[in-house]
């Protein structure tokens, strides 16, 4: 785990996502900005399209799958089939707190991975100093349309914006 410092935020970036085509576009673009050793926290809604971005971001990574919620196994890891970085994907939902998270023992292959935590907001920011906060909103009605909401925290993503545009 990560020690007490203070964390840089940088700026966020707001992308409209109108589909889940596009949702998973985007996943595949932040894919190409990933390297071993960094954490994102997606944050929403049942529905919001977490796991429709982590589709995107494993396709990007080039690692084994199917990438499906991991809601009843809490985390899964998916193997790099490229040379890339491993994809730890965990699925927070059901935990009780932090407690539980840290009994996943995820500090001890993050270096090596990229790690995915949907539902951890208040529970894996503590992973890494760095991190991508993903917050995902569905728009009312029928409409696949989400706003996502991307702030990066520490040096690391301190060039998050001109990354993504």
């Amino acid at each position: 785990m990560s020690g007490e410092q203070s964390v840089e935020v940088v700026p966020e970036v707001d992308v409209d996502v109108p589909t889940a085509a596009d949702m998973r576009r985007l996943g595949l673009r932040l894919a190409g900005l990933l390297r071993a050793g960094d954490l994102l926290v997606l944050t929403g809604a049942l529905g919001a399209g977490k796991t429709t971005m982590a589709q995107g971001i494993g396709e990007g990574l080039k690692v084994r799958g199917p990438i499906t919620s991991p809601t009843f196994v809490i985390a899964r890891v998916h193997p790099a089939l490229a040379g890339g970085p491993a994809l730890v994907h965990v699925d927070a939902y059901r935990l009780g707190g932090f407690a539980e998270l840290d009994d996943l023992d995820l500090d001890a292959s993050a270096e090596e991975s990229v790690t995915i935590v949907e539902w951890g907001e208040g529970l894996a920011e503590g992973l890494a100093d760095a991190r991508l906060e993903v917050i995902i909103s569905r728009s009312e009605g029928p409409s696949e349309r989400r706003a996502v909401k991307i702030v990066g925290v520490g040096a690391r993503w301190a060039g998050l914006a001109a990354l993504l545009t």
